[in-house]
């Protein structure tokens, strides 16, 4: 499958239709069952927490972007990971910016709320935090390249990027079946680690590290299989369904997902999930070589501390 960022330069993915992706973005919710992200997100959360530990230096400040679906309960392994440094909580839809303060407040007799540092909910300011913390976000990103950017600012100098998002294999065992069958795609295209590497760079990143591995979920039914993809996202390809489908249709998909059973795991359903691992950091600002030259006072402190971070 071909990747959606063949160029560091272009800004807009060209299988993602930015006008659903902005609908869908500022009209997802959390569950209504309870206030819970998705179980794929936070298991890709779990996983890349673990990857903190080869960062021996922790932040004294960081920001968590969209936890509600990017893992609610992540959010607190950070915290008991970094019980002093202030964090920076930012929902960037409306509808989840009233519910990150219920779910990730702390109740009023629980020690975490007074011995913990200080919580606050808002985007940080340019150069504030040591580290951003981004899950399962930039493949549902109308302007990935832009947002890479936005979260380069809020870091300081020596700061870090860690982030997570689909990859290109995933859903490889839908594709062909759509195909077979003559409809759209079923997603729009996921960007290859390869590409998020150069983006990182040609943002201003340095030493971008990238990683991937291969996750099989599986499911009882074809119903519950619907159940998981639509928690997960929605189909932004710009070629996707134009209009609601019927029930001859979603019979009919159904008993294609049910092609998938696997006889020797009882049945059930298996799909194939790519997940990519990204980090980088922010380096101090280069000094352009010319007759005269402007450099402010943030940037000047920044070239003077020099160095890379501790690793």
């Amino acid at each position: 499958m071909p990747s959606s960022a063949t160029s560091t330069a272009q800004q807009t993915p060209p299988t993602i239709d930015p006008v659903a992706a902005h609908r869908w973005h500022h009209a997802a919710n959390p569950p209504a069952t309870a206030l819970a992200s998705p179980w794929l997100h936070e298991e890709v959360a779990r996983r890349m927490e673990d990857r903190l530990s080869w960062i021996r230096q922790a932040p004294a400040s960081w920001c968590h972007w969209d936890p509600v679906r990017g893992g609610l309960q992540a959010h607190a392994l950070l915290r008991q990971r970094y019980p002093q440094a202030q964090c920076y909580i930012t929902e960037t839809a409306p509808q989840r910016q009233a519910t990150a303060p219920q779910a990730l407040t702390p109740p009023w007799w629980s020690a975490a709320r007074w011995t913990g540092a200080a919580q606050q909910f808002g985007p940080p300011a340019d150069g504030a935090v040591q580290m951003l913390w981004a899950n399962m976000a930039l493949h549902m990103h109308p302007q990935p390249q832009a947002l890479l950017a936005q979260w380069q600012r809020a870091l300081a100098v020596n700061g870090y990027l860690m982030f997570s998002c689909l990859g290109p294999d995933t859903l490889r065992e839908l594709r062909p079946l759509y195909a077979a069958l003559g409809w759209p795609p079923l997603s729009h295209d996921y960007t290859d680690m390869h590409d998020w590497g150069d983006m990182l760079v040609h943002t201003g990143f340095a030493e971008p590290v990238m990683d991937m591995e291969r996750i099989t979920l599986t499911f009882a039914s074809p119903e519950r299989l619907l159940q998981e993809l639509r928690e997960l996202g929605r189909n932004l390809h710009p070629q996707r369904f134009a209009g609601l489908r019927g029930r001859r249709w979603h019979s009919q998909l159904l008993a294609q997902l049910q092609t998938l059973a696997q006889p020797a795991d009882n049945g059930a359903l298996a799909l194939t999930f790519e997940i990519i691992y990204g980090h980088a950091f922010k380096p101090a600002p280069r000094l352009r070589v010319a007759a005269e030259s402007a450099v402010s006072l943030q940037d000047m402190r920044a070239m003077l501390r020099g160095g890379p971070p501790a690793r």
